[in-house]
Formats: structure tokens, C-alpha cells, sequence
């Protein structure tokens, strides 16, 4: 009977440990301050039905068919600093003309780049988040709640992919952030 249960909890112990390291995001405190950011963003009109939108464009894969990215400053807390939002349309008849027209019709994610000081100097103080449309955190096909470092040390992810960007900043748009 001991040994049965030693061993349960060696096997008990040893996912966990990879569940951790497997997923340097999305755990309870990256959750939980993605959640701050979207009531921010609501109250700030960012976010939400009727949100502040900028006018769409072709986007391509991971985001969307069509996108609008608004770059601001947003207050999370004691926090004030950078903010891009990049929402993310698609769906049967999605057009930048069927988007502007009709946002919420379209809109299948908000993908979110928010600079959080002191959060993470190797990968430029940028927290990520992937949003359903309800404000809700969605979700990579292993469960894990894509908040936080997503993709940190990974060969996908947002952090994976916006290493890459121009100008050392992890914004492919423009370089204004680059030291």
C-alpha cells in the first residue's frame, strides 16, 4: 500500500513539473492580471461591443483575414504604458469592408501586447494575452491559458514569433520602441 502510493505521487510530481516547465504562461496570476487588462481596456472603450476601432486590413496567419491593431497607452493598476491591441476577424464573407461595417459579426480573438514594467527584461517587459471576444482567456490545444510569457523559450508563440521582429523591440509594425 505505501509503495502504491509513493509512486503515485512520484508520477503525481513529475507531471506537474513538466506541466510547469512545459508552460512558462498562463498559470493563476497571468490570468488573473489579463483580467485587469481587458476591464481597463473596456472602461477605456478598447474593448468590448461599440469598441474604438482603426480601420481594418489584409492580416495573416496566426491573427486573422482581416485585422485593426491600435497602439495607446493604457493604466493597468500602478502600471501606465504601452498597449497594442491587434483584433483578429474572420468567418464566411469577411471582408475590411463586411469588418467596418459590422466588427462583432467577424471578430474571433483579441490579441494583446502590453508593456508591464519589470514583468520580464528578456523579452522587453511585453505581457500577451489571447482573448475571446468576450473578454474571456482562451486557450492552446494543451489547455494552457495563453497569458503571460506565451511562447517564452518555445519554437511557436507569441514570444517565438516577436523575437524576430525588426528593431529589437518585438513590435513588427514600427521600430518607435526600440532602445
Amino acid at each position: 500500500m505505501k509503495l502504491k502510493k509513493m509512486a503515485a505521487m512520484v508520477v503525481t510530481s513529475v507531471m506537474v513539473s513538466a506541466t510547469s516547465l512545459a508552460a512558462p504562461f498562463g498559470g493563476e496570476e497571468d490570468v488573473s492580471y489579463a483580467a485587469d487588462i481587458w476591464a481597463s481596456m473596456s472602461t477605456a472603450g478598447l474593448a468590448g461591443k461599440g469598441a474604438t476601432m482603426s480601420t481594418p486590413y489584409i492580416g495573416m496567419h496566426p491573427h486573422g483575414a482581416i485585422l485593426d491593431t491600435i497602439d495607446t497607452r493604457l493604466k493597468v493598476g500602478d502600471n501606465d504604458d504601452i498597449l497594442i491591441i491587434k483584433r483578429n476577424y474572420g468567418g464566411e464573407g469577411v471582408s475590411k469592408t463586411a469588418v467596418a461595417n459590422d466588427p462583432d459579426k467577424y471578430l474571433k480573438a483579441v490579441t494583446v501586447m502590453y508593456k508591464r514594467k519589470g514583468f520580464d527584461a528578456d523579452i522587453k517587459d511585453w505581457f500577451w494575452i489571447k482573448y475571446a471576444p468576450d473578454g474571456s482567456v482562451l486557450k492552446n490545444p494543451k489547455g494552457v491559458s495563453l497569458a503571460g510569457r506565451v511562447g517564452k523559450g518555445m519554437a511557436k508563440g507569441c514570444v517565438a514569433c516577436h523575437t524576430g521582429a525588426p528593431g529589437g523591440d518585438m513590435v513588427f509594425n514600427h521600430d518607435r520602441y526600440a532602445k
